[in-house]
């Protein structure tokens, strides 16, 4: 008995052809997370992962380029923004403590998690060119362009022949 050698040919022991149950399964992996791993108490608004990639805009005008990174729940003290070459890395931990003391129940959880961000310029931003303000748990970085960088787009002709 020969065994097919076309990818798309081969099953897996139950009969199933093995990439599309192979994507599957990477689908749902990725999806559990990117949406957080399931808590063992539903009831609570938290969900482990969920919330430790904050959410980023960036904004590039002729000028310079602003960041904004959504990072609710983290203390300022907690939170690192530094530039490594061309490179804006976020960084931050959080962690939260939920008490319940009934008669007949003590429960306490503890949740904790980091998170690190790297944002490429494309430039290397000169000293004392950056601000940065963290107000309402959204952290916004603007950094100004340097001049090599703002003058660095050449536009190219195109012919047509």
């Amino acid at each position: 008995m020969s065994r097919p050698t076309l990818p798309g040919l081969q099953t897996e022991p139950s009969g199933a052809p093995f990439f599309p149950s192979f994507q599957k399964e990477m689908n749902r992996l990725l999806e559990q997370f990117r949406t957080g791993f399931p808590s063992l108490d539903t009831a609570l608004p938290e969900r482990f992962g969920a919330d430790m990639f904050p959410a980023i805009d960036v904004l590039e005008t002729e000028e310079a380029i602003e960041v904004s990174a959504e990072v609710p729940g983290v203390k300022e003290d907690d939170l690192e923004a530094s530039i490594s070459g061309s490179t804006l890395v976020l960084k931050g931990e959080k962690s939260s403590d939920h008490r319940e003391d009934e008669d007949n129940y003590h429960l306490v959880e503890r949740r904790f998690g980091s998170f690190r961000r790297q944002i490429p310029l494309g430039f290397t931003p000169e000293e004392e060119s950056v601000e940065a303000s963290f107000v309402d748990g959204v952290l916004k970085v603007k950094i100004t362009k340097p001049a090599a960088a703002k003058s660095s787009v050449q536009k190219i002709n195109i012919s047509r022949k």
